[in-house]
C-alpha cells in the first residue's frame, strides 16, 4: 500500500509540473497555433503537403513549362526547378510565409512587381547553377499575415509568370530599348541631378556613394565596398545605367519598390560581406532610357531609401 500510495503522490507531483508548463497537461492543454490549409490551397490554387513534424503547410510549383539543361544534362524539376512556398502558423490566427520562386531573365522583374504589389517581401534573388540553359534565377519571397492572403499573393507571381510564357512561349534575350553608341554621357547635368560628384571616363560617367560599416574590428566604407553607385552609358538620349545599392533589412523593401516603381530592372540581390555591422544587402540594378530620366529615378531610390533609415 505504501508503494502504491507513493506511485500516486509521484503521479500527481508530475501531473501538477505538466499543467504548470514543464509539458503539455491533456486536460488543459494549449494546443499549438494551426492552419486553414483549404483556404491556402483555394487561395493559391496549388495543392500542399502538411508536415506535422514542424507544423508547416508547403505548396509547390514546379517548372515544367521550359526544358532546363545544367551542365549539358536534362534537369528534371525534382533536382531544384521547383517553386514553393511554406506556411506556419503564428499568434493571433496570423501566419508566416517563406518561398522560392524559379524564374527565368524575362520574367524576375514582373514576378517581383507583383510580389510587392501584393504586399510580400522579396528577400533575395540569385542563381543556383552553372551552365544552365537558359539561364535559371531564384526569387526568395516571405511576408506576414493571414494566410489567405499571403497565399493568395503568391498566385499572383505563379499567374504573372504563366502570363509572360504564354505571351511568350521564346525566352527574351535583352530588355526593350537600346543603347546609343559611342559612348558620349553629358556629366554636369547628372551631377546636378544627383547632387553628387561623379568620375568621368571615356564618355561614360558613374557616382560612388559609401555607407559606414564595421568588420572584424576594422571601419570600412567606399573603398573597401561597402557603397552604392551607378555608372551611365550610351548616349544623353539613349543610356544605360547599372549598379549597387548597398542597403540595410530595413532599406531592402522600400528601396526595391521605388526601383520597380521608376522601371528599373533588378538583376541580384544577396550578400558581399559576412560579419559586417550594421549587415548590408547588395542589389544589382539595370536600366535603359534617357540618362537625365535615369538619374532622377536613381534620385527618387534614394530619397526613398533615407525616407526608411
Amino acid at each position: 500500500m505504501q508503494v502504491k500510495f507513493a506511485l500516486s503522490q509521484v503521479k500527481f507531483v508530475l501531473s501538477a509540473l505538466v499543467c504548470l508548463g514543464w509539458s503539455i497537461c491533456p486536460a488543459s492543454a494549449q494546443t499549438a497555433p494551426s492552419l486553414d490549409t483549404a483556404r491556402i490551397e483555394q487561395a493559391a490554387g496549388v495543392k500542399g503537403t502538411f508536415i506535422a513534424e514542424e507544423n508547416v503547410f508547403k505548396i509547390s510549383k514546379p517548372r515544367t513549362d521550359v526544358k532546363i539543361q545544367v551542365d549539358g544534362w536534362p534537369t528534371p524539376p525534382f533536382m531544384g526547378l521547383v517553386s514553393w512556398a511554406a506556411f506556419t502558423p503564428t499568434q493571433g490566427g496570423q501566419a508566416l510565409m517563406m518561398g522560392d520562386t524559379v524564374v527565368f531573365e524575362d520574367e524576375v522583374n514582373a514576378a517581383m512587381s507583383v510580389a510587392l504589389d501584393a504586399g510580400l517581401e522579396v528577400t533575395a534573388l540569385h542563381n543556383h547553377f552553372f551552365f544552365d540553359e537558359p539561364k535559371v534565377y531564384f526569387l526568395h519571397i516571405g511576408g506576414a499575415g493571414e494566410a489567405g492572403a499571403l497565399a493568395a499573393g503568391v498566385k499572383k507571381i505563379y499567374d504573372k509568370i504563366a502570363e509572360i510564357r504564354a505571351a511568350n512561349p521564346t525566352l527574351a534575350k535583352r530588355f526593350p530599348a537600346k543603347i546609343g553608341s559611342p559612348n558620349a554621357i553629358a556629366a554636369a547635368p547628372l551631377e546636378a541631378i544627383l547632387g553628387v560628384k561623379g568620375q568621368a571616363s571615356q564618355g561614360m560617367f558613374k557616382i560612388v556613394i559609401g555607407r559606414p560599416a564595421q568588420a572584424h574590428g576594422a571601419s570600412v566604407g567606399a573603398a573597401m565596398g561597402v557603397n552604392t553607385w551607378a555608372a551611365f552609358a550610351g548616349s544623353d538620349e539613349e543610356a544605360v545605367v547599372d549598379g549597387d545599392f548597398a542597403v540595410t533589412a530595413n532599406e531592402l523593401q522600400p528601396v526595391l519598390k521605388a526601383m520597380r516603381r521608376e522601371g528599373v530592372n533588378i538583376v541580384a540581390i544577396h550578400h558581399h560581406m559576412s560579419h559586417e555591422e550594421p549587415r548590408y544587402i547588395f542589389l544589382h540594378f539595370w536600366g535603359k532610357g534617357a540618362a537625365a530620366a535615369l538619374a532622377r529615378s536613381f534620385k527618387n531610390v534614394l530619397d526613398a531609401q533615407a525616407a526608411a533609415k
